[in-house]
């Protein structure tokens, strides 16, 4: 293998010489002086118009000859470049003759690298034929795995198409098929096991199951269709059997009926088979719960209203029982002993805690453990107690039929009145008989409040059922109560003062009546507002007022009516602001006029004692608006009287003027609210007269030295104030 690349290395130099030789003598045949070319040369001879011969090419020829790196080298050295040629030709000739030589010794060795390459080349060509064999074999290959991918494909297809039909079939197989177990526990299980429950859902599905593919008029159906039906009749008959057992407990004495309510609703898909399949039997129960339940209401609630009526007080009121009707007024021979006081009719005291949440939502009361201890109660805590019990089983009933019987909307309704209408309507007629000859507006406007607070409640409860019956009690509440209002103006608006009795300036018993019911009204009317009462009151109070001024009338003087007055205004105000908001409009009517009468008061009580200095001020302060108080300089007599009778007098008269209040006045409080503006209006007036005495037209006076010292007067004043 040396010797192979000793002989191409040889080759190489040749070739290398070679190249080099042509270009020296390019080289040389350019470079040739002008001397030697332009004698050769016959210019006249050439044709520089021809392409052959172009001086722009030989220049380029030149040029690229001069480029060479002998050449360079060559003209560098400064070597003749004919000698240079002749040298490098002889040693052209002498590397072929060694190359020669070279390739005649590497002969053998060349024809063997022949040998070897031919062989390679066979090698080669079968090589080559075994890859075409491949090649083949694999394009046969592809097709192959080709067809098995489409085979595969629809294998794959085939298989999913006999998995869904599979499921299908399996599902309908399934369905079908009916297992010893459901009819062993249809047959003979207790409907109360659990385990029957279970099973009758799995008939259920088989029976809606069936009814489906009878309409698909599949074949099959009629394999399962006789003992299905010998299954339904059976469980529908057991079922029957313990739902009406159920019911008929109910009717047993003494009987929680809520306790097999709640054991029905444990088993209402029983009742929800029985639709599906048997409508008839589903009906069948439905009328005998609804025929014993109604009955089971009526007969409890007819019987707990009548023995609640036996623990009501005994003394009621009537028609004679009004506001303005006198204490002395005396009934015929027959009628029934007067009420101990009617006072009480009008006064709320702790009625009003029957609306109150934890008396109103309370237990209801028990009759018979009442009458052992001959507890009595008013009609509006009998009717809290028997409404509340209506409210709570309605509600509970109107749950179980909508969840037992599956109904809603107007149908749950319509089902709960055939339940409790009869109990519904037994309530509205005894509550129409108590109503028509009831007198009592505090116990009907308390019941009213009971019927809007219970209709509250069922509201947040979102039970309907009851709504109809409340809106019935309160139609037939309300013109009653309107009614007996309208009949206690009546009988103010009548009365006749000379018919009261002794003239008496304490606070009237009309007026104290008047307070404690308008105080109780508006107390109860805060919670659900009502225009009409509101009305009615008004009307009410403007009565009482006319009704104060006629008997404050029947008094001779101007004082006495004061006090009167004040006496009334003041206790109708106290009572009201103790249940009535501060800003309600009859505790701001009376306010006004309580103010009203009490400065004209203090102005009566004044004047005896301290007339004249009052009326002087009053003049005096007049004149000086206008200017004119120089009229009043020649009534220096008329000052001095005015100055000494003051300061003699005004402590005796201050103190007769408390003690005569505080006797004129029940309220202690009021009266020292009296005599505390009294002595406030005195010391205004005092203070007045100081200013007016001290005007240029008085002050050369000399009984201005007698004045008292008007802080002193205010020490001295501030001993006569009562404290209470």
């Amino acid at each position: 293998m040396a010797e192979e690349l000793g002989s191409v290395d040889a080759a190489a130099e040749i070739n290398t010489a070679r190249d080099s030789s042509a270009s020296v003598m390019a080289y040389l045949q350019d470079e040739k002086s002008d001397a030697d070319i332009l004698p050769a040369l016959n210019l006249g001879d050439l044709d520089l118009t021809t392409d052959e011969f172009i001086l722009d090419e030989v220049d380029i020829h030149i040029q690229a000859n001069l480029e060479d790196e002998l050449v360079k080298e060559a003209l560098k050295t400064g070597v003749d470049l004919r000698q240079y040629s002749k040298q490098v030709e002889e040693e052209l000739h002498r590397i072929e003759q060694a190359s020669i030589k070279d390739y005649i010794k590497e002969s053998q060795n060349i024809a063997s690298l022949h040998n070897q390459i031919t062989a390679c080349d066979s090698i080669l060509e079968r090589m080559e034929e075994m890859l075409s064999g491949f090649q083949s074999d694999l394009s046969s290959i592809s097709s192959e795995i080709q067809t098995l991918q489409q085979q595969s494909v629809s294998m794959n297809v085939r298989l999913k198409n006999r998995q869904a039909v599979r499921s299908q079939l399996s599902q309908l197989v399934d369905e079908l098929v009916v297992p010893g177990t459901m009819i062993s526990v249809i047959l003979d299980s207790p409907v109360t096991e659990q385990e029957f429950l279970e099973q009758l859902h799995e008939l259920n599905n088989k029976i809606n199951f069936a009814k489906e593919l009878s309409f698909r008029e599949t074949l099959a159906c009629a394999d399962i269709q006789d003992i299905v039906d010998r299954l339904k009749i059976k469980a529908v008959s057991k079922i029957r059997e313990f739902i009406l057992q159920k019911i008929y407990s109910f009717r047993k004495p003494m009987t929680n009926y809520q306790i097999p309510q709640n054991t029905l609703l444990k088993y209402r898909f029983f009742y929800q088979f029985l639709l599906a399949n048997e409508r008839t039997v589903a009906k069948e129960i439905r009328d005998e719960y609804v025929d014993t339940m109604s009955k089971i209401y009526y007969s409890y609630f007819k019987s707990y209203s009548s023995r609640l009526l036996k623990v009501q007080y005994e003394d009621v009121a009537d028609k004679d029982d009004l506001m303005g009707v006198e204490d002395t007024a005396k009934k015929g021979f027959f009628s029934k002993p007067s009420l101990k006081s009617r006072n009480t009719i009008f006064t709320l005291g702790q009625r009003g805690a029957v609306l109150s949440p934890s008396e109103l939502e309370g237990p209801i009361l028990i009759p018979h453990a009442a009458q052992r201890g001959d507890t009595r109660y008013p009609y509006e805590t009998l009717f809290r107690s028997q409404h509340y019990a209506l409210l709570d089983n309605g509600c509970r009933e109107f749950l179980f039929l909508s969840d037992f019987f599956m109904v809603a909307g107007n149908s749950a309704l319509d089902l709960f009145n055939s339940v409790m209408g009869k109990t519904l309507s037994m309530f509205l007629k005894n509550m129409s008989t108590y109503v028509s000859d009831c007198y009592d507006s505090i116990a009907i406007f308390l019941c009213i409040h009971i019927i809007l607070r219970f209709k509250a409640i069922t509201a947040k409860r979102n039970i309907p059922a009851l709504d109809k019956y409340w809106e019935a009690v309160l139609e037939m509440l309300w013109p009653r109560f309107e009614l007996i209002l309208e009949m206690n103006i009546q009988s103010i608006r009548n009365t006749d003062p000379q018919k009261l009795g002794v003239l008496d300036t304490r606070p009237h018993y009309i007026t104290r009546r008047y307070a404690e019911f308008s105080s109780a009204i508006v107390s109860i009317n805060q919670t659900f507002p009502n225009e009409r009462t509101n009305a009615l009151l008004g009307q009410l109070q403007i009565e009482v007022e006319n009704f104060v001024l006629k008997m404050a009338a029947e008094f001779p003087s101007r004082k006495d009516q004061l006090i009167f007055l004040i006496n009334n205004y003041d206790m109708m105000l106290g009572v009201l602001m103790e249940r009535a908001a501060d800003d309600s409009k009859e505790v701001e009517g009376f306010q006004q006029l309580l103010l009203a009468r009490t400065q004209e008061f203090i102005e009566e009580i004044l004047a005896p004692p301290f007339g004249g200095m009052i009326t002087f001020v009053k003049e005096s302060e007049t004149l000086m608006e206008k200017g004119q108080l120089d009229k009043l300089k020649n009534d220096e007599v008329r000052i001095t009287q005015l100055v000494r009778g003051f300061s003699s007098s005004w402590k005796q008269s201050v103190e007769a003027m408390s003690q005569d209040v505080m006797r004129s006045f029940t309220n202690f409080k009021n009266g020292t609210s009296i005599i505390q503006g009294a002595l406030t209006q005195l010391i205004q007036y005092y203070h007045g007269f100081h200013k007016i005495l001290s005007q240029p037209t008085f002050r050369s006076l000399a009984v201005r030295s007698e004045l008292i010292n008007l802080h002193h007067l205010m020490v001295e004043v501030k001993k006569h104030k009562p404290n209470f």
